[in-house]
C-alpha cells in the first residue's frame, strides 16, 4: 500500500504592507494626540563643586524655618503655621501670607534666593495633597510676571506620623 503525501501543509505568508500601513497610522495618531505641558516644578539639584577651606569665622546657624500644616478630620485645612505663628486656615490667603513671610526671611524680592536656608514641611497625616503642593509653591517662591523668582531651594519634609489608633 502506497502512501500518499498530501501538499496541504503549505506555508502561510502575512501581508506585511498592511500591518506596516497599521503601525504607522497609531504612530501618527499618537504623535498628533499628544499634548505637551510644562513641568510643574523646577526642582534643581546644586552639587558641591569641591571641599570647601576652612574659616576662621564662624557661620551663623541657619534658621529653622518649619511650616506645620493641620488638618481636620476630613482633610481640609484646619491652620497653617510658620514658625509658631498662625496664619490662618483660608485655603488661598493664607499661602499667599506664607509666600510673603518667606520672602521676607530669604531677603524679599530682589530675585535671588539662599543656599542656606531650608524648609521642613511637617503636614498632618490625613491631610489632602493640594494643601501640601500649595505650600511647597509658597515656599518655592512665585512668578512675577512670566518670571519664576526662587527663594528657597531646600525643602524636606518631616516624618508623618500616623493618628493614634488609625
Amino acid at each position: 500500500m502506497k502512501i500518499r503525501r498530501h501538499e496541504t501543509d503549505s506555508k502561510i505568508e502575512m501581508q506585511m504592507s498592511a500591518m506596516i500601513d497599521i503601525v504607522f497610522q497609531l504612530l501618527i495618531f499618537f504623535m498628533l494626540t499628544l499634548k505637551i505641558i510644562a513641568p510643574e516644578g523646577d526642582f534643581n539639584i546644586n552639587m558641591p563643586l569641591g571641599a570647601v577651606a576652612p574659616s576662621d569665622d564662624q557661620p551663623p546657624p541657619p534658621l529653622d524655618l518649619k511650616v506645620k500644616i493641620e488638618a481636620n478630620p476630613d482633610g481640609s485645612l484646619k491652620q497653617l503655621y510658620f514658625g509658631s505663628r498662625g496664619l490662618g486656615n483660608e485655603f488661598p490667603g493664607s499661602f499667599d501670607r506664607l509666600n510673603n513671610e518667606i520672602a521676607q526671611v530669604a531677603g524679599g524680592g530682589q530675585g535671588g534666593f539662599s543656599d542656606d536656608l531650608e524648609v521642613e514641611l511637617i503636614p498632618d497625616y490625613n491631610l489632602h495633597y493640594r494643601y501640601i503642593v500649595k505650600a511647597i509653591s509658597a515656599c518655592r517662591g512665585r512668578m512675577i510676571g512670566d518670571r519664576q523668582v526662587t527663594y528657597i531651594e531646600k525643602i524636606k519634609f518631616a516624618p508623618i506620623q500616623a493618628p493614634p489608633g488609625g
